[in-house]
């Protein structure tokens, strides 16, 4: 019999967040984003499950070469862009569509002849001081690069730091993202006001945004997070935004043992026994890509009951408190994140974000379609 542990992902739920994606933004393409090994969930797995998105993000070169050599047709947007020359000829030749976040970027594209044309989109900076071009750079950029013939299209793009917090909210950034584009050369009075002075297609919206900000919608959107079911807010989970979990991680007991009250558990003994209990030893750990840091009273599902785990995670194991859970064995299913149990409750109780839980998933744990 192999390892107990499990990484369920259910295509039919990635589909389905993709139709929520859809209906916040019935009048935007939707860029998938599935990098970091679509979250963590399988890189082709998520293709195949969000193939009816208009396109893929993606960081490395070698991501985007997986999905062509799967036949996959899309728009491919590399979302750092391309990290030495030497790799242009290659973006041509793959039809992908680098970022341009630095003004040498732009130097080298103008110096490269690929016999090809290429698609590319070029990112503000609006704030974040994380990648793009600075605001006062950016009519300057765009002029240069809509003069360069190996240059086909150009999308304008930024990314919000705050759009999952109300109390910032986009609205700073947007106003930097408009003043930064030269006015059209014929002015023309557009609905969206993210594309207020932009004769270019425009890409804006994150997971956060697309769901709370239709100002920010634009011609593309970028959702990462909602399409694996996950939240984007802190303060709601997918569920009460519609969405489906992507991915169900469990496993089962593998052994059961009684601790006596005032009785150490694990190592450390950082978790003594408040009275005699039954505690469940789990094949995860760390070195599954359970969070270590994950401290007693983090919610864990045993036979359907929801518990807490106890004292610290190991490396491949991790302990439950049974006393709730009645009837409970060596064999017994366990749910670590996912049906009845959101991704983002797990990751609240361990001071981080669904985001690291899902992409730390080891190459070692088996994942499944279920």
């Amino acid at each position: 019999m192999p390892r107990p542990l499990i990484a369920r992902i259910h295509a039919a739920a990635l589909a389905h967040n993709l139709g929520v994606a859809r209906a916040a933004a019935p009048g935007s393409r939707v860029l998938a984003v599935i990098k970091a090994n679509g979250y963590g969930h399988g890189l082709l797995r998520t293709a195949r499950a969000l193939r009816a998105a208009d396109g893929f993000a993606v960081v490395s070169l070698e991501e985007a070469a997986c999905l062509r050599a799967q036949g996959y047709t899309h728009p491919i947007v590399l979302l750092e862009g391309f990290f030495s020359p030497d790799e242009l000829s290659e973006i041509a030749r793959l039809r992908l569509r680098p970022v341009l976040h630095r003004l040498d970027q732009v130097d080298i594209l103008a110096r490269t002849r690929s016999g090809q044309r290429l698609d590319v989109l070029l990112k503000v900076d609006t704030g974040m001081h994380r990648l793009g071009i600075p605001p006062g750079r950016v009519a300057d950029a765009l002029s240069r690069l809509t003069d360069l013939p190996q240059v086909a299209g150009i999308t304008l793009m930024s990314h919000f730091a705050c759009a999952d917090d109300p109390a910032v909210g986009v609205a700073g950034q947007l106003a930097v993202f408009r003043r930064a584009l030269p006015a059209p050369p014929v002015p023309t009075p557009v609905a969206d006001p993210a594309q207020a002075n932009s004769p270019w297609p425009v890409s804006l919206a994150n997971s956060a945004a697309l769901l709370r900000y239709p100002e920010t919608h634009a011609d593309w959107v970028r959702p990462g997070i909602l399409l694996y079911g996950a939240s984007p807010f802190p303060d709601q989970d997918g569920a009460a935004l519609g969405l489906l979990p992507a991915m169900h991680l469990e496993s089962r007991l593998i052994a059961v043992q009684t601790v006596r009250r005032g009785e150490g558990l694990g190592y450390g003994f950082a978790y003594r026994a408040e009275q005699d209990m039954r505690v469940g030893i789990v094949a995860c750990g760390y070195a599954d890509g359970y969070p270590r840091h994950a401290p007693t009273g983090t919610p864990v599902r045993v036979a359907g009951q929801t518990t807490r785990l106890l004292g610290r995670v190991s490396m491949d194991m991790l302990c439950v408190d049974l006393s709730p859970v009645r009837g409970a064995q060596v064999g017994s299913p366990v749910t670590l994140w996912g049906d009845g149990l959101p991704v983002e409750r797990v990751a609240a109780a361990a001071g981080t974000l669904a985001y690291e839980l899902l992409t730390a998933i080891a190459p070692r744990v088996r994942m499944e379609e279920a």
